[in-house]
């Protein structure tokens, strides 16, 4: 894994509840993985999700694409990266990887689509926002 060439990273650590019966992270646990990581992505780039709703603005998942490549177990430290672009007019794509820690062994590779939603409508993102995003 290359630490080059990604956006954003934030480290976790698998949490007992986080597993199943089999001693493995359960599959929906990963969501949550994934979309804490896009909110603290968000928050270093001083955006405020509840600010953006409270403008009438919400981005929500419109789609989720998960490969799952080797479990993580109890106590496994990894990080979640980050990279993001522009598909067509309303939509932003992340594409997130899940590497478990020291060894660096890819866990998951996502790609998540978001979509700006203004009064139940589909809108292109702000062009302040997408400044913030880097994504101009």
């Amino acid at each position: 894994m290359q630490e080059t060439g990604y956006l954003f990273r934030t480290d976790f650590t698998v949490r007992d509840y986080e597993c199943d019966i089999q001693g493995v992270v359960n599959n929906a646990n990963y969501q949550h993985y994934l979309e804490h990581a896009r909110h603290q992505f968000l928050v270093s780039k001083g955006i405020s999700f509840y600010d953006l709703h409270e403008e009438g603005l919400d981005l929500i998942v419109t789609k989720v694409e998960i490969e799952y490549k080797y479990p993580l177990r109890s106590c496994d430290r990894f990080f979640v990266t980050i990279n993001m672009a522009r598909e067509g007019n309303v939509r932003i794509v992340f594409t997130q990887d899940i590497f478990r820690i020291p060894d660096n062994k890819l866990i998951v590779k996502a790609r998540i689509t978001i979509a700006a939603i203004k009064s139940g409508r589909p809108v292109a993102p702000p062009v302040d926002l997408i400044k913030q995003l880097g994504l101009e």
